[in-house]
């Protein structure tokens, strides 16, 4: 599938700037509004949404990886980043280590022309592959820029 496609390198983040959990969320929101993959009228929204979805759980997957995924009521088409922090941040992951990579999805509430809630399991499957595969791991947290992150995506599309 092509669910690469829906990352825009504008909405993604080579090095995350956050000092903590409440800070990275913000600034993946905030860069997904500036890249022109979220309307600014979801941005509150949407980070509240996050925020509170961590509260319930964790989305540290392990091996570095978080998974930060909300519905959005109101929202038509799904929202997508991968981010990348060079040091990690604490995330209260299941395995106990930091998280460096990044891969936030927010999603309709209701399924429309623009999202197939089939399609999207697809998509959540792909990339938790992605997150347990260590390649794409090693490769995501040395991508120097935003679209080499969104070129190895699709490079791995496979996957």
């Amino acid at each position: 599938m092509n669910f690469w496609k829906l990352f825009k390198p504008k909405s993604c983040i080579a090095k995350l700037k956050a000092a903590d959990k409440d800070d990275a969320l913000r600034e993946i929101v905030t860069q997904l509004v500036k890249g022109g993959s979220l309307d600014a009228e979801f941005e509150d929204k949407a980070i509240e949404a996050l925020r509170d979805r961590e509260r319930l759980a964790s989305t540290g997957v392990g091996m570095s990886v978080a998974i930060p995924h909300v519905k959005i009521p109101g929202l038509e088409r799904a929202a997508c980043s991968i981010a990348i922090h060079p040091e990690g941040l604490e995330w209260a992951a299941v395995d106990g280590n930091s998280v460096s990579i990044f891969f936030t999805v927010l999603r309709p509430a209701r399924p429309g022309e623009q999202h197939d809630p089939q399609a999207h399991l697809e998509m959540m499957s792909w990339i938790a592959r992605l997150g347990r595969d260590a390649d794409f791991r090693r490769f995501a947290e040395r991508a120097r820029t935003k679209t080499e992150l969104v070129d190895l995506l699709k490079e791995m599309s496979a996957v």
